[in-house]
């Protein structure tokens, strides 16, 4: 069961028609999509279906979510966590601004701020919000904000650059998998073997090819999709994006993976580490943020931090927090709590992520291919990142947590304890009665689904 209309497969693209991931369930979204957009001045624009194999370095490429895939197997969940916290915050709107999902949509497609929003806007929906510049208008500064990829074999899609925002924009309430947005082309590998493509975005630090304990992964191991069912939590990547404009800034010349670079420094100096501090209290994680700004500014501008990269080279920011008091500055700004007018991000991350449903521990996992009937008969059975294919029985009592996996089969669930889809697609029934705890097929923080076939859901508390 699909929402919105489905977008033209890319040519030769991988596994045609799976890009749709939309809610099945109460809740489920119905996305627009935007076409005809001009040609902005000195570059063309054109859809991405078919196109993306005639695009040259430069070009605008017009866009869905689902159409592009990570360059990288991790993420900082409380970055996207604030932005979630904020865009499904009414306190713009109580500020006299708009809400910041709309400026940020605008400034990602290349046309600098939100100006106007009506009543109802949806971020799906370009023709309910205006922005500063109208396509074709595009400035130097404006292509600025905007975010790249990588045309590789068959005209598939790789982003470089934007993993946050557009994770952001696909788990927005009004966002969603087919949202649109125009990239800019950073290159054509399209003629390139597979060998070939992978050997070429490393040669250019365009992959990073490292999982979220800084440990050694395949390019097989990289996420298909952008979502958070999809993504690894690296806490560092999150630790340092609070750490902005206080411990360092972004310097126009910003390396790629910057705040990884930070993070991974942090876990080789012992700051921050899992356990140190707790993420879901407010003044246990300000405190993780201020030591580890105080030590990537305290740390000298010429040390080699990764890479090669100096301290410098990185944004270190001296004297910390701009030399204010740590009530002033970026650092008091991060300080204010959610109850204020204007909150602090740090605020705006752990309320959202207070509202993130999450399933029971899991006793048993299932990942990669399996094949055959699977039968949850204890326990929790967890399949994550897997292709099941055959029918999956959950029995009275038992649990199932299924994250960004594929399914194909029937799949019956009666008195079950709690049943949760996340970033999944199904190819089959789905049949889920009297379950006791908790049924999820939608809300924060969970990545919509494709549902494709008849849903059977009586007598379930509501997620």
């Amino acid at each position: 069961m699909n929402t919105g209309p489905t977008p033209a497969p890319l040519s030769r693209r991988r596994r045609p028609g799976r890009g749709l991931l939309a809610a099945a369930a109460a809740g489920a979204l119905a996305l627009g999509g935007l076409a005809g957009l001009a040609a902005p001045a000195g570059a063309a624009t054109a859809p991405a279906a078919g196109a993306a194999l005639r695009a040259q370095p430069g070009d605008l490429l017009d866009v869905s979510l689902d159409q592009l895939r990570p360059t990288q197997s991790s993420i900082g969940y409380d970055e996207v966590y604030y932005k979630l916290g904020r865009y499904t915050s009414p306190k713009d709107e109580l500020n006299g601004s708009v809400n910041k999902r709309f400026n940020d949509w605008c400034e990602t497609n290349g046309q600098g701020e939100a100006v106007t929003v009506r009543p109802g806007a949806r971020l799906a929906d370009p023709s309910t919000f205006t922005c500063a510049l109208a396509p074709g208008q595009e400035t130097a500064a404006s292509r600025a904000g905007m975010k790249t990829v990588v045309v590789g074999p068959g005209g598939a899609l790789y982003l470089t650059d934007g993993h946050h925002t557009l994770t952001s924009f696909l788990e927005a309430p009004d966002g969603g998998p087919q949202l649109h947005i125009r990239l800019i082309v950073r290159a054509d590998f399209s003629d390139l073997s597979p060998a070939a493509f992978w050997q070429a975005m490393r040669a250019r630090d365009w992959v990073r090819l490292v999982d979220e304990r800084n440990q050694p992964l395949t390019v097989e191991q990289l996420p298909q999709h952008l979502g958070l069912a999809y993504f690894h939590d690296d806490p560092y990547r999150s630790l340092v994006y609070f750490t902005r404009d206080i411990g360092y800034s972004v310097p126009d010349d910003a390396a790629e993976y910057l705040e990884f670079l930070w993070g991974d420094w942090l876990r080789g100096q012992g700051i921050g580490l899992p356990g140190s501090y707790d993420p879901a209290d407010s003044a246990s994680y300000l405190a993780a943020v201020r030591t580890a700004s105080q030590a990537m500014s305290a740390a000298p501008g010429d040390i080699v931090i990764a890479e090669g990269r100096t301290a410098d080279q990185l944004g270190r920011l001296t004297p910390w927090n701009a030399g204010k008091k740590p009530t002033g500055g970026e650092f008091g700004k991060l300080s204010a709590p959610i109850t204020d007018a204007k909150p602090g991000k740090l605020a705006y991350a752990l309320d959202f992520r207070a509202k993130v449903a999450t399933g029971p521990a899991c006793t048993s996992t299932v990942t990669g291919r399996h094949t055959g009937p699977l039968v949850v008969g204890t326990g929790t059975t967890c399949l994550t990142d897997a292709q099941q294919t055959g029918p999956v029985v959950v029995r009275a009592g038992a649990s199932l947590v299924v994250t960004g996996s594929d399914l194909t089969g029937p799949v019956q669930a009666v008195g079950a304890g709690t049943v949760r889809f996340c970033g999944t697609t199904l190819t089959g029934p789905l049949s889920v009665v009297n379950t006791r705890d908790q049924l999820t097929l939608a809300g924060p923080g969970c990545t919509p689904n494709t549902l494709n076939g008849p849903l059977q859901l009586v007598g379930n508390p509501a997620s």
